[in-house]
């Protein structure tokens, strides 16, 4: 019983995993940041430019 949870407190595939997790959710939060930044200043863009249509 000892023996195994030894090799438990050595095992790091898990930890590893959710380093991974962590990045991915943080790139996927900027790109999320940006996308909506760029959503609102394109609508902004394109609500003058139909405005000056008319």
């Amino acid at each position: 019983m000892k023996n195994l949870f030894v090799r438990f407190m050595k095992d790091d595939s898990g930890a590893t995993a959710i380093e991974y997790g962590l990045i991915a959710a943080g790139i996927s939060v900027a790109i999320i940041a940006v996308v909506n930044g760029l959503g609102t200043k394109l609508n902004t863009s394109f609500q003058s430019i139909s405005t000056q249509l008319k």
